[in-house]
Formats: C-alpha cells, sequence, structure tokens
C-alpha cells in the first residue's frame, strides 16, 4: 500500500496555509449566506452580509492601524497595488512615477504600462534603497510623484527605510505607496507610517486565496478602476467578496496577535541558513545567503549556490517531500534570472542557484530540520560546480566556510 508522503511546507510567502480559524468564519459566512443576502441590500439578509464585511474590516484595520474607512477590499495584492497606482494618477494627485527596482512585478508592470513617465531607483548590492538616491530623483524633477516602496522583499526579506523615504516624500509634495504585502502580520507596521496607500494580501497571513486591500489613508484619493456601483465607498465597485473577506478578517486577528511568534522564527533562520552554507561547503559546493547584514524579515532566507540549477535543486526537495521556492521567476518553463537578484548585482552563476526559504505561524522546528535533512541530501546527489568559489562582488553574501 502507498503511503503518503509528510509535506514540509516552507513556502509561506508564496502563500500560507489557511488557519483553521480563517476557515472556520468562511464556513460560518457560506451558512450566513445560504439563504441569500448582498452586503448592499437594505433588507435583514443584507444586512447579516454587510456585518459580515464590516466586522472584517475593523479587524484589517486594527491589523494595520489604520481605521476602517480607509481599508478598500480587493481581489488580491495585485489590485491593491494596480489602484494605488492607477488610482492616484488619475486623481491628479502627482504628475510621475518613481518606482524602486526590485518591485513586485505588479508593481513594475502597472507603472510600466500606466502611460505616465517612470523613473526606476536602483538599490545597492545590501538590496536597500538608500534615501539620498530617492532625494535625487524628487529634486530632479519638480513634477509631485507617486513613489512606490515594498516595504520588505518577497525574495530576499529586505526591509526598507520606508520611515526616511516617506519623510521624503513628504518634503518634495509627492505621494508614497508601500507594498505591504510580505511585511503585515509578520513585523509592526509603525515603521510603514507615513505612506498614503498600502497594498495587503490575505492569504499571506494565513487568510484565503483571492482577496486583499488597499490601505487608504486620512483624506487621501484613489479614483476607481472598476466603476459601476457604489461598493468599499466609491473606490471599487463589484459585490464584494464575502466569505473570503470574513477569512481574511479572522487571519488579521490572529496575525495581530501572533507577531511576537513571527518575530521568533528569526532564530531559526539563523540556523537553518548556517546549516545550509555548512552542508554546502561538506558537499562541494559555493554557498551564500543572500544580504545577511542587511535588516530582513525574521522568516524569510534567501539562499543561493553557485553552479547549482535552482530547478534541480527544487525538485529534489520535492522529491523528500521539502516544499520551498526559486529566487528565480519562472515563465514557460525557461528559468530567467531574478530581477531582484539582478537589481543588486548578483551574478548569473550565483543567482540561477538562489532558493528561497519561508516559514509561517504553522511552522516547527522539526520543519527547519527536515529541510536541511533533504537539502544535505539533495547536495550530495548534485554535481559540484567547477568554478566552485564565490567572489562575493556586486552582492552581499555569506559564502561557505566564514
Amino acid at each position: 500500500m502507498h503511503v503518503a508522503q509528510a509535506t514540509t511546507y516552507l513556502d509561506h510567502n508564496a502563500a500560507a496555509p489557511l488557519r483553521p480559524q480563517a476557515r472556520d468564519a468562511m464556513v460560518t459566512a457560506m451558512d450566513a449566506l445560504a439563504g441569500g443576502g448582498n452586503p448592499s441590500s437594505v433588507h435583514r439578509a443584507g444586512r447579516v452580509a454587510r456585518r459580515i464585511v464590516e466586522d472584517a474590516r475593523s479587524n484589517v484595520a486594527s491589523l494595520v492601524a489604520a481605521v476602517p474607512d480607509e481599508i478598500v477590499f480587493t481581489s488580491g495584492g495585485t489590485e491593491a497595488n494596480s489602484l494605488a497606482i492607477l488610482g492616484t494618477l488619475a486623481s491628479g494627485a502627482v504628475e510621475r512615477l518613481i518606482v524602486s527596482a526590485t518591485e513586485h512585478a505588479s508593481v513594475l508592470d502597472t507603472a510600466a504600462a500606466s502611460g505616465a513617465d517612470v523613473t526606476i531607483l536602483n538599490v545597492d548590492a545590501h538590496g536597500v534603497l538608500d534615501p539620498g538616491v530617492l532625494a535625487d530623483a524628487l529634486m530632479s524633477d519638480s513634477r509631485p510623484a507617486l513613489v512606490c516602496v515594498m516595504a520588505s522583499n518577497n525574495e530576499t526579506g529586505v526591509i526598507q527605510p520606508i520611515l526616511r523615504l516617506a519623510e521624503l516624500v513628504k518634503e518634495h509634495g509627492g505621494r508614497m505607496h508601500v507594498d505591504g504585502v510580505q511585511h503585515v502580520g509578520k513585523l509592526p507596521v509603525s515603521s510603514l507610517s507615513g505612506a498614503h496607500t498600502m497594498a495587503l494580501s490575505a492569504h499571506k497571513i494565513g487568510g484565503p486565496q483571492g482577496v486583499g486591500a488597499l490601505v487608504v489613508r486620512g483624506k487621501g484619493k484613489v479614483e476607481p478602476m472598476l466603476r459601476g456601483g457604489g461598493q468599499e465607498l466609491r473606490r471599487r465597485a463589484g459585490t464584494e467578496n464575502v466569505v473570503g473577506i470574513a477569512g481574511f478578517g479572522a487571519a488579521a486577528e490572529l496575525a495581530s496577535d501572533s507577531q511576537k511568534q513571527m518575530k521568533g522564527l528569526a532564530t531559526w533562520r539563523d540556523a537553518l541558513e548556517q546549516r545550509a552554507i555548512e552542508s554546502a561547503g561538506a558537499a562541494g559546493h559555493a554557498a551564500a545567503v543572500i544580504c545577511p547584514a542587511s535588516e530582513r524579515l525574521p522568516n524569510t532566507s534567501c539562499i543561493a549556490f553557485d553552479g547549482v540549477k535552482a530547478e534541480t535543486l527544487l525538485m529534489a526537495l520535492d522529491l523528500s517531500g521539502v516544499c520551498v521556492s526559486s529566487g528565480s521567476a519562472c515563465s514557460s518553463g525557461k528559468v530567467a534570472r531574478s530581477h531582484v537578484l539582478e537589481a543588486m548585482g548578483v551574478r548569473d552563476s550565483l543567482a540561477g542557484g538562489a532558493i528561497r526559504v519561508s516559514m509561517g505561524w504553522n511552522t516547527t522546528e522539526q520543519d527547519v530540520d527536515r529541510f536541511c535533512a533533504a537539502l544535505d541530501h539533495a547536495l550530495n546527489k548534485i554535481r559540484p560546480a567547477e568554478a566552485g568559489h564565490i567572489s562575493g562582488e556586486g552582492a552581499s553574501v555569506r559564502t561557505a566556510g566564514e
């Protein structure tokens, strides 16, 4: 008889497992809506649906230190980023865009397609946007700009100095949009104050996939991309995803209470990285932790193996029941160089062997042990690269044996 292999899931930055409480909230919402009910209807059934949405809105607002009216529910983080960029441009508050080179594709692609003038700012070798570089870009053109900077990078975990960047944007009469998808729920949001808008996603904190939110602070205005209804205070038309929003609200409430646990993952992250470097060295591979000296998310490790193909390593880990991601973007079955690592100056042979390990709310120390054992086994099966050594040029890395 075939026995299913237990899975060690360490890919929370892609999608965290659904929290049981979020699932329960969704089931309760489905039961409540079994007899019908639209949140925009004024009758009893509609009021039940509206209460589910507004309770969740309050929970999400509490998570990000906002007031409920500042929360606009969307279909996810991608739509939230698009709404922030296109909606702010359409409002007339800004006339150009300034975007970090390491942003998520939903920001980079939306900016490129917006029709506005776009300035792309490179980060340093540590993955950080230098405030001086932003200041120069703001001073180079008197037109007000929308500045888009990811709070914490989804591939490397590197945290940006949002407070200082937001101060510069304010000084120059611009607007600040922060992609908070990976940051919120893992670290306090006090470091993100000053942003006019911020994107969130439910499934990064243990909620369901397909629901997110845009935080629109204070009197900030974004024009809707979807029209045809008065939902979300006329900022996003369309009947709300009541069931998904219920799950989002439950996950947000739990995320608010579990940030201390998340911070504690840094100890496991550091131990995992050290063991990975030691395993690589013992197997004859050169390896590096990307941005070990930078302030990073406590749950995220980007580890690169020189001359090893990331997809080969991912398949070997998958065969051992371990789920992690590649640091490179995959398109049509071909692995392309990560734009994040490219912007940092990481060379091709190293970037092509980068994997991302991301922990979360249900990760255990045993999960870390199983990953390390599977990695050790995989690296001993993969032929070492001929080069065998990492120079470290153009990237903040720690090499095997250090």
